[in-house]
């Protein structure tokens, strides 16, 4: 009996799309979709925006291979990122919003897990890990982080919702990401290999 094929790991995926290969595309494709159309669609609440952008996304990323950086974090959570900021700036296109530039900060409050998730049942694992350490933000840090990564709200959209001045909202999204962070680089530190 032979031993399972262990899936190529997305860095190899990422050096065969470099040297055109489009079997590696499609692979990443079916790897990270799905998660990737779930956040859109949580952002944008309409499915044929979240399809443009997920195909926008990954055109980019066939045609950009070689920005990935390896040693800055996950390809899926360089995917998400580049899908959230996509996301908000089409939200910022449309003309039934209107948010200014100055209102959205893109990669202010991103950041980025070094671990490799190159499976669903990573991807499961490590969201599930997140959303313990979300839980153990104070409330008005989680209720910021939910509101502008899972809503898709700018800061100023945050403030204006919660009825939190402006400095308040960016300093709760700075402070949760600093501990969050901190939260998930303790839980790897205590088990290696895992995050």
């Amino acid at each position: 009996m032979t031993a399972p094929l262990q899936p190529e790991s997305d860095s190899v995926l990422i050096e065969k799309m470099m040297a055109g290969d489009e079997d590696a595309l499609s692979l990443i494709y079916d790897r990270y979709s799905a998660m990737l159309f779930g956040v859109l669609i949580r952002i944008l609440h309409d499915s044929q925006i979240a399809e443009e952008v997920l195909q926008d996304l990954f055109l980019q990323l066939w045609r950009k291979a070689g920005q990935f950086d390896a040693t800055r974090g996950s390809l899926p959570v360089w995917l998400l990122v580049m899908g959230r900021n996509r996301a908000i700036s089409r939200l910022r296109r449309r003309t039934d919003r209107a948010v200014t530039e100055d209102e959205v900060e893109v990669y202010a409050n991103t950041f980025l897990s070094s671990e490799n998730l190159e499976n669903e049942v990573s991807r499961r694992d490590l969201m599930e890990k997140v959303r313990e350490a979300v839980l153990q933000l104070p409330a008005e840090q989680r209720r910021t982080v939910e509101l502008a990564y899972f809503e898709g709200l700018t800061q100023t959209e945050i403030a204006a919702k919660t009825g939190s001045p402006l400095g308040t909202v960016k300093t709760r999204v700075r402070a949760a990401l600093q501990t969050l962070k901190q939260i998930l680089d303790d839980r790897k530190t205590r088990q290696p290999g895992r995050l």
